[in-house]
C-alpha cells in the first residue's frame, strides 16, 4: 500500500469509503471542472506528460527518464518540468545536481537531472520558458502535473501501477483517485500499464473502450545492480516500498529485514542510526532505492552512505517500439497545435 495513504484506499470499499462519500462526491466535481476549464498556456515546443489517475507511486520518473533518453537517441534535447515535492525555490529554478539537495528540489528531480536539465517550479510554464530560453531544450517532458498543470498538454501517458490499479475506484478522500475516471480518460493520450498484476485490468478496459492506446511496461535493476547473492535489511520512502523489496529479492538478494517508510521520507540521524545499528548486529548489508539515495545524499553522514547499496531501475517497454511511437506522436501533436494556430492568425 502507498505509505501515507490510509491502507483502505487499496481495500476493498467498507463503511469508512461510505462515510466519505459526501467529501468525495464534491473533490470529484471540483476536480473534473477544474481539468475541464483550466486556461492552459501554449508553449513553443511539444509538452509530454507522464502522469498519473492516483495519488502515490506508480513508476512516473523512470518512464519519463527512458522517454527523455529516447528523444535524445531522436536528435531532440529533452529538458523535464517538475513541480518539485518539498522544495524551497520560490522561483523556477533548473537543477544543480552538485549543489542543489533534495530539500531545496526535492527528490524526483535529482534524479531527472542526470538525464536532462529540470525546471523545478509549480508555475510549469514559466519553467519551460526557462528551459528554452536558456538552456536550448526543444522537447519537454513533464513529470506528473497531469490534473493540475496549467500549460497546454500535446501528449498525455497515464501510468497505471498493474498490482495496485486504481484502488479502492473512489475519489480522494475517500480513495486514491485525483478525480473520476471519465473526466480523466478525456485528457488522456495513451495508458502505460507497468508491471505485473491484474489490478488494473479493468481501468485498462475502460481506457481501451475510450478508444485510448495501451502499451505496456516493466522495471528492471539496471545492469549495474551487483545485488546477488547478498543478505539485506531493505528500506525505502516511496510510494509502494513493497515494491522495491520485490525488486530487490528479484534482483537476487536476499531481503531479511525490510523497513518502509512515508513517500519522499526525510531521514532523521536516529533513524539511520537505528538502521545501521540493525544490520550490522544482523551482519547485514543496507539497500535502498535511487530516490531514497537522493534525499540521503546531503543528508547522511559518509560512513553511513560508503556502506550502502543502491538498486537503481530503468523502464523496459514490452514492445521496443513504443517509445519512439509516444515522442513522434507528442511531435505531431504540437506540429498540428501549431498548424492550427498559423491558421487563425492570419484569419
Amino acid at each position: 500500500m502507498a505509505s501515507e495513504a490510509p491502507p483502505f484506499w487499496w481495500e476493498e470499499p467498507d463503511w469508512r469509503v461510505l462515510a466519505l462519500s459526501p467529501l468525495s462526491a464534491v473533490y470529484a466535481l471540483a476536480a473534473g471542472r477544474g481539468m475541464r476549464r483550466a486556461r492552459r498556456e501554449k508553449i513553443e515546443a511539444p509538452v509530454l506528460c507522464v502522469g498519473n489517475f492516483t495519488v502515490g507511486g506508480t513508476g512516473k520518473t523512470p518512464v519519463a527518464i527512458a522517454l527523455a533518453q529516447q528523444a535524445r537517441r531522436m536528435r531532440l534535447k529533452p529538458g523535464f518540468l517538475s513541480r518539485g515535492h518539498g522544495g524551497s525555490f520560490a522561483e523556477p529554478h533548473v537543477v544543480d545536481i552538485g549543489h542543489d539537495s533534495a530539500r531545496h528540489v526535492g527528490d524526483e528531480p535529482l534524479l531527472l537531472a542526470e538525464h536532462a536539465p529540470v525546471a523545478v517550479t509549480p508555475n510549469r510554464a514559466a519553467g519551460a520558458r526557462l528551459l528554452l530560453e536558456r538552456h536550448g531544450c526543444d522537447f519537454l517532458i513533464m513529470d506528473d502535473g497531469f490534473q493540475s498543470a496549467r500549460i497546454h498538454i500535446d501528449y498525455a501517458l497515464v501510468v497505471v501501477d498493474a498490482r495496485y490499479g486504481i484502488g479502492n475506484g473512489r475519489v480522494i478522500p475517500g480513495g486514491p483517485l485525483r478525480a473520476k475516471i471519465v473526466d480523466q480518460l478525456v485528457f488522456t493520450s495513451a495508458l502505460l500499464k507497468m508491471g505485473e498484476g491484474t489490478a488494473a485490468d479493468a481501468v485498462v478496459r475502460q481506457a481501451a473502450r475510450a478508444g485510448r492506446p495501451i502499451f505496456e511496461a516493466h522495471t528492471e535493476p539496471s545492469g549495474k545492480a551487483g545485488v546477488a547473492g547478498k543478505r539485506f535489511l531493505a528500506f525505502a520512502g516511496i510510494g509502494h516500498p513493497e515494491k522495491f523489496f520485490d525488486t530487490v529479492r528479484g534482483a537476487g538478494g536476499e531481503v531479511v529485514l525490510s523497513k518502509p517508510f512515508p513517500d519522499h521520507h526525510f531521514y532523521a540521524e536516529d533513524e539511520l542510526a537505528e538502521l545501521a545499528a540493525t544490520a550490522r548486529a544482523e551482519g547485514l548489508g543496507l539497500i535502498t532505492t535511487a530516490k531514497d539515495a537522493a534525499r540521503l545524499r546531503h543528508g547522511a553522514a559518509q560512513d553511513f552512505l560508503d556502506r550502502l547499496d543502491v538498486l537503481e531501475i530503468d523502464t523496459v517497454f514490452e514492445l521496443d517500439h513504443v517509445p519512439e511511437r509516444i515522442i513522434d506522436e507528442t511531435l505531431d501533436a504540437w506540429r498540428q497545435r501549431r498548424l492550427k494556430g498559423n491558421s487563425r492568425k492570419s484569419v
